[in-house]
């Protein structure tokens, strides 16, 4: 019987106007989420949970999504908040949204209608925030999400070449509210609306604010676990700026002070004012996750986008299940770990269930769950055996360099949860499409089982990103042995299984450390192994995190060692190019780099060479429509000249 798709009211959904909040006899709102985003109600996107936990504790929330940031009229149709307006970029940091790794402007925005793009602002925190200062004046500003959380002290910034100041002095923010905003939020609303200044809520765990020119700093205790309420003070904005040294031992401060259990209040200079980070907030327990994503959401984007077009980042999660957050990889170019937490906050297995089962029944769903998983798929209910031990930790990684003999690393409760999922009425399919940690997930041959008999669509995903292990080192991730164990191990259940499939693995060019030589290595294994990656994933440095200091600075702030860093353009595309060694078009590019290392062995037509030594007819033809490509760049005997070089990035400061 087919199931019948009822038509959700307006009324559903949190209100995005004056309309709609007359409809529900609402005279103003109490907070204003100003988002990034289009509005998808749905338990994936920030927004609907934060405004959905909010509206559980009786208050009225409203939902601006991507507004129009030119003028203020969009906040001013909407009206004022009562107590706050909650600001965030979206999703992504704005600026990753909107280029690529080299620069180039993206051609479309997963988290808008359509994948319009356009939609929000370059540096949309900043843009926002003052939008609603200029709106009206008074009402405090509380900004959160990955760009405010990853820019909360003087961060290195990617697409200007430079070292940039907090967040907080650039969207004069009241509060930044980083990490898991539930808790935070709640109590500032609560606070606020208690009648308390919102300079008082200063106290609060997972806030940054910045001082005033003549304010002193609080004497705040955070006595609710083991910190020993001292203050760290990182260098300062101008040291930071003006040195490579002081960058690099900022960065290792701060990833210092990330375990909530211990973590210590950062200050950092910014000219005259003091930028202060309290301890991040304490993870959320099994009880909150369970409440949190037991709201009443729709899952549905809002109706008036119906007539533009599907949000995609919608349709990719709208049929998946969100079972944990956070992720104790400590991968250096990765933001999860820094933003959600290195504890895993789980919900219960009931819950799921719960949701799953809903999700069964809904009138648009095909049968088929998209993922089961979070960040990493297969650390759920992980956690320290030893809580005492867990409080002193600082360890930027439990499972680096090897996995930490304290490390509850049981599959069983997640293993129960895949087979009671995949047995409700109604699901066809439960898929696998989170990341999996594969140094983990090899060690249990339940769960390997489990995973390629019953969860994997005919191919998996992982992220093994380099084969050298030196490369890997500064990555934080297992060595390469460990890819190509799960690799066998993946291979002979799917034998057993009777199943064809096959692993897509993720590889990432031009990451710190990683050059010519790493990346013919690297070549050389997916030429022996038979991959043909169709994507290439160029490094891009996030805000904040450890790779990107050591792109920025060429120090290693764990270590204070050196690095090579491929910066220049001129760097970056022959690694992209030995990543997809196979295609005509690289041909002249792979060609360049082998001879540039000494490796003419691999150019030939014997079965471990890279290229043939007579480029293919479409290197010729690449060559020609390429102005200055390596092609012009030769005589027909072979020999190099001078041809097209990139010209140097203006204002690049390197010391």
């Amino acid at each position: 019987m087919k199931k019948k798709r009822p038509n959700i009211p307006l009324s559903r959904f949190l209100p995005t106007s004056r309309k709609e909040m007359d409809a529900l006899g609402w005279d103003q709102p109490d907070v204003i989420f100003v988002s990034g985003d289009a509005y998808v109600d749905h338990p994936s996107f920030a927004a609907a949970i934060l405004g959905r936990w909010l509206e559980k504790h009786g208050f009225r929330v409203c939902i601006l999504a991507q507004p129009d940031w030119k003028s203020i009229k969009p906040w001013h149709d909407l009206g004022p908040p009562r107590l706050f307006y909650a600001v965030s970029a979206g999703a992504m940091d704005s600026m990753i949204n909107h280029y690529t790794a080299n620069r180039k402007r993206r051609n479309a925005d997963a988290y808008s209608p359509n994948g319009e793009i356009n939609k929000r602002p370059d540096r949309a925190n900043a843009v926002y925030s003052q939008r609603c200062k200029e709106a009206y004046k008074g009402i405090p500003v509380v900004c959160g999400g990955v760009e405010a959380s990853l820019r909360r002290v003087a961060h290195y910034d990617y697409w200007s070449d430079k070292v940039m100041q907090s967040s907080l002095v650039s969207s004069k923010a009241s509060l930044i509210a980083f990490g898991s905003g539930e808790n935070t939020l709640l109590k500032i609303a609560q606070r606020l609306d208690a009648g308390e200044d919102i300079k008082a809520l200063r106290d609060l765990r997972g806030v940054a604010y910045l001082l005033g020119m003549k304010e002193e700093l609080p004497d705040h205790r955070f006595d609710d676990v083991a910190c020993d309420n001292k203050t760290i003070s990182l260098p300062s904005y101008e040291e930071v700026a003006d040195s490579h040294q002081a960058f690099a031992e900022a960065t290792r401060k701060l990833h210092q002070e990330t375990n909530p259990l211990n973590a210590r209040r950062l200050t950092q200079m910014h000219g005259d004012r003091l930028a202060v980070i309290n301890p991040p907030p304490l993870p959320l327990d099994t009880e909150t996750m369970d409440a949190v994503h037991d709201l009443p959401y729709t899952r549905k984007s809002h109706p008036s986008y119906e007539k533009v077009g599907p949000i995609p980042a919608w349709q990719t999660i709208k049929d998946s299940v969100q079972i944990m957050r956070g992720c104790f990889g400590g991968c250096t170019f990765c933001s999860i770990t820094l933003h959600q937490g290195r504890a895993i906050q789980s919900r219960s297995h009931e819950s799921v269930m719960k949701e799953v089962n809903a999700l069964a029944k809904d009138p648009d769903f095909k049968g088929h769950v998209s993922d089961l998983g979070g960040p990493t798929a297969n650390m759920y209910r992980m956690r320290c055996s030893k809580p005492e031990v867990e409080k002193i930790c600082r360890r930027l990684s439990c499972v680096d360099p090897k996995v930490c003999k304290l490390l509850d690393t049981s599959h069983t409760p997640l293993v129960q949860l895949m087979k009671e999922s995949r047995e409700v009425e109604g699901i066809k399919k439960v898929n696998i499409a989170s990341g999996i940690r594969m140094d983990l997930a090899r060690e249990s041959k339940l769960y390997m089982k489990d995973l390629v008999e019953h969860h994997v669509g005919g191919h998996l995903k992982v992220a093994p990103e380099h084969v050298s292990d030196s490369v890997l080192s500064l990555m934080k991730k297992p060595a390469q042995h460990t890819f190509e164990e799960f690799s066998e191990r993946f291979k002979e259940a799917s034998r057993r299984a009777g199943k064809d499939q096959y692993l897509i693995p993720y590889f990432i060019a031009s990451h710190p450390g990683s050059g010519i030589e790493e990346m013919v290595e690297l070549a050389q294994f997916l030429k022996r192994n038979d991959y043909r990656p169709q994507q290439v994933q160029d490094f891009i440095p996030a805000p904040m995190d450890i790779a990107t200091c050591m792109y920025y600075t060429g120090i290693d702030p764990t270590t204070l060692k050196r690095v090579k860093v491929a910066r220049n353009p001129s760097d970056r595309a022959p690694q992209r190019a030995l990543l997809q060694y196979y295609k005509p078009e690289n041909y002249w590019s792979v060609r360049k780099s082998l001879e540039k290392i000494g490796r003419d062995d691999l150019i030939g037509n014997h079965p471990e060479c890279l290229i043939p030594e007579k480029p293919p007819r479409g290197a010729r033809i690449a060559g020609k429509r390429k102005p200055g490509g390596d092609r012009k760049g030769r005589h027909r005997n072979g020999k190099k000249r001078e041809g097209y070089r990139w010209a140097a990035r203006k204002g690049s400061k390197r010391g």
